[in-house]
């Protein structure tokens, strides 16, 4: 690999992805999800180098970038921590982050489809979703508790937001995902495809999660919604089955990303 370039300019304009990211990870006045992917620590950037995401460039103290082991024609770049921290605009205590531009999500269909014969068999659908860090770490769980693909409502934040990626380890740029155009409408792509979909709800009439046998369908599709608020009644309303995670008397619900890391270990 190639040495580092040391950077001693915060404003030098090769660095220019990194720059205020405390601000946010794209220029003001851009749309929501058009700026490059923002990759924090040297696992994360390890998965991104195996994600299907061009990397633009990467930046870090001197020691870090050389352990990554980039491919050639990756820019480079190594600066001090006091100059790292005035171009980002915080302390990065991971000391590396990379830029990657952003691969347009398939269609629903296609991704539903899936490379055969390893179409998902097991889908998170995520309802009004406004949480970075929520969404990051019901990516990682995801990953680590079989489920295969990640559909998102027309409302849900942008899942490669940089507290996303960084919440979720980088494990959500391994993460098939799609955007559903029309809502809950679009469940009926799923039932189509041969999903049973699965809307979680604290709801005393919802079934044990316990008794959704994920062996009886070869698909199953999981619906989250938003802290708080939970899936709406239309999503639920569209939805095949409602289920509830049993719990002690007294606690009415679980935080949405454990609810999620549940219910996946559940139906795995």
């Amino acid at each position: 690999m190639p040495a580092a370039v040391p950077i001693t300019d915060p404003g030098d304009e090769r660095v220019a992805d990194f720059r205020d990211l405390k601000a946010g990870d794209r220029p003001a006045g851009t749309e929501r999800g058009t700026g490059p992917v923002i990759v924090e620590g040297v696992p994360a950037v390890q998965r991104l180098l195996a994600s299907p995401y061009p990397v633009r460039a990467v930046v870090g103290i001197p020691g870090r970038v050389s352990a990554l082991d980039l491919p050639p024609g990756v820019p480079a770049y190594e600066a001090d921590k006091w100059v790292l921290s005035e171009l980002i605009g915080f302390r990065l205590t991971r000391g590396v982050v990379a830029s990657a531009d952003r691969v347009p999500f398939p269609d629903v269909d296609t991704l539903l489809r899936g490379p055969d014969p390893a179409a998902p068999r097991r889908i998170a659908v995520l309802e009004g979703l406004n949480d970075h860090e929520n969404i990051g770490s019901i990516a990682r769980s995801a990953v680590a508790l079989g489920i295969d693909a990640l559909l998102l409502d027309p409302q849900c934040a942008d899942p490669l937001y940089r507290r996303c990626v960084r919440v979720s380890m980088g494990h959500v740029l391994s993460l098939p995902m799609a955007v559903l155009g029309s809502w809950p409408g679009d469940l009926e792509r799923l039932h189509a495809a041969g999903y049973r979909t699965v809307a979680l709800t604290p709801a005393d009439d919802a079934v044990d999660l316990a008794d959704v046998d994920p062996r009886a369908h070869p698909r199953t599709a999981v619906l989250l919604g938003a802290e708080g608020p939970g899936l709406t009644p239309a999503a639920q309303q569209a939805a095949q089955v409602r289920a509830r995670i049993p719990m002690r008397g007294g606690v009415d619900s679980l935080g949405v990303a454990a609810a999620a890391a549940v219910t996946f270990a559940q139906l795995r």
